[in-house]
């Protein structure tokens, strides 16, 4: 079965059923050679016609797509899918969805089309449940000369569906892949928030990324909130866990949080312990979450200790212009102002002027790792936010949500950069700084390669270090 290809966009179009016995003849060898040299910007698997498949069946297309994705750097992904099979798919793979979902043809043109291609920019309704997606289908339509009007709730966009006759296209149920890490279940607040169920043992060892940990210390997260609601008990390798990673933290000033835990069946002395090991239990998640001084107060400015510091080294030094590249490119999209490179140099972070700036911080780590600051003048960060919020606000609360979703999707278009030249690696949750005073004690004495930026006469200063 070969792709069908148009307007640089390949298609494959499998038939009938898809299971681990049907799908594997509808892919030889040569369809895959036929795929991989075809020079298209997308490459997807149709599912219009296909009755029935499960993953193993789905898993025949998807790693194809995936060969050819590392070689070429495709997008690639699945399209032409009803609400029942777009279901399926996110039960089959979630949380480690990386492929790209298009709920027709016509919308991943959408993603293929660029600004000179585009006459006449036409509005185009975007809507999905995690805000990070929303953010990047809005700023990828952006970027490609389209106007996305972002909902911002599922009550907005089942009111402004309804007049589909306003927009070029209604984007739903469709999904970027390859955007980042997916470990933490969600950031609140600056407090990273990981879910535990079950009975937590020695296992707990293997299942828990204390890389990812450790590198999120580093960014300068320093509240961390277990989710242990659905926890049924734990033994004494699950406590010694806990306390090492108390530790661990200790240097940062990170606080660990257990929220919603029961000691019916666990011992109490086990709690005990746990809290003489500086552990704080909690009852409710909201008891922290909606109290804004504790949060404050469990977050705190925290920071990376200077035993942590390290030297730039020369494979994080010769990526520096793709760093930059990506969040120039994206800062001049949301902004609509051209960046003029001021001066760049080696040394600790300076900002000479932290009145009315904001900044934020992401870490990451693999074959590369270190971690990038961006300190932005209230007024970029106002105008970076309107597009992801479809509106104007002076709320802090909500301009530092979103700048955070801001620079997650710089960091995975980093990502995806580093990607393409052989070279992987993950990334934490993005840390946000209301107060610049405290990202300055988290970077302590740092060095790294400070890049400074204006924007039509507004500062903007970019640092990168390990």
């Amino acid at each position: 079965m070969r792709a069908v290809v148009r307007n640089r966009m390949g298609v494959f179009s499998p038939q009938g059923f898809l299971d681990g016995t049907t799908a594997p003849s509808m892919m030889n060898l040569e369809d895959i050679h036929a795929a991989e040299a075809l020079k298209v910007d997308i490459l997807l698997v149709s599912l219009k016609k296909v009755v029935f498949f499960n993953k193993n069946g789905l898993n025949v297309f998807i790693s194809v797509l995936e060969k050819i994705h590392k070689k070429s750097g495709t997008v690639v992904g699945l399209c032409d899918y009803d609400e029942k099979k777009y279901a399926a798919v996110l039960k089959f793979y979630d949380p480690n969805l990386n492929f790209s979902l298009f709920r027709t043809q016509k919308i991943a043109t959408l993603f293929i089309s660029n600004t000179k291609e585009v006459k006449e920019k036409k509005s185009i309704l975007v809507w999905h449940e995690d805000p990070s997606q929303r953010s990047a289908l809005a700023i990828e339509l952006f970027d490609r000369g389209h106007n996305p009007i972002v909902c911002q709730s599922d009550k907005e966009f089942e009111e402004k569906k309804d007049h589909e006759d306003l927009y070029e296209a209604v984007i739903y149920n469709s999904y970027l892949g390859l955007l980042g890490s997916k470990i933490a279940t969600r950031v609140t607040g600056n407090a990273i928030i990981y879910s535990v169920s079950g009975f937590l043992d020695a296992e707990m060892a293997g299942s828990f990324d204390y890389t990812y940990h450790t590198n999120s210390l580093s960014v300068g997260f320093t509240l961390f909130i277990f989710d242990a609601y659905k926890v049924v008990s734990m033994n004494i390798h699950a406590v010694n866990y806990f306390s090492k990673l108390a530790s661990s933290g200790a240097e940062y000033g990170a606080n660990i949080c257990i929220v919603g835990m029961t000691f019916e069946k666990t011992p109490i002395a086990f709690k005990e312990e746990l809290e003489d090991g500086g552990l704080i239990f909690f009852e409710n998640m909201d008891d922290i979450l909606k109290d804004k001084e504790l949060l404050k107060e469990l977050g705190g400015s925290g920071g990376a200790s200077s035993t942590n510091n390290r030297s730039l080294n020369k494979v994080l030094v010769n990526e520096l212009p793709r760093f930059i590249n990506a969040t120039v490119n994206t800062m001049e999209m949301m902004t609509n102002a051209k960046a003029q490179k001021t001066d760049a140099k080696v040394n600790v972070l300076e900002i000479k002027e932290i009145e009315g700036k904001i900044a934020s911080s992401i870490g990451f780590y693999g074959k590369i790792d270190g971690l990038v600051i961006l300190v932005f003048p209230i007024t970029i960060a106002k105008k970076a936010c309107e597009l992801l919020l479809g509106e104007k606000t002076d709320n802090m609360e909500d301009i530092l949500d979103t700048l955070a979703e801001f620079v997650n999707i710089i960091a995975g278009r980093v990502k995806s950069l580093l990607a393409e030249q052989g070279i992987s690696v993950d990334i934490t949750l993005p840390r946000t700084y209301e107060d610049v005073t405290e990202l300055l004690e988290t970077v302590n004495t740092k060095k790294g390669v400070q890049v400074n930026l204006d924007f039509e006469g507004d500062n903007f200063t970019f640092f990168l270090t390990r």
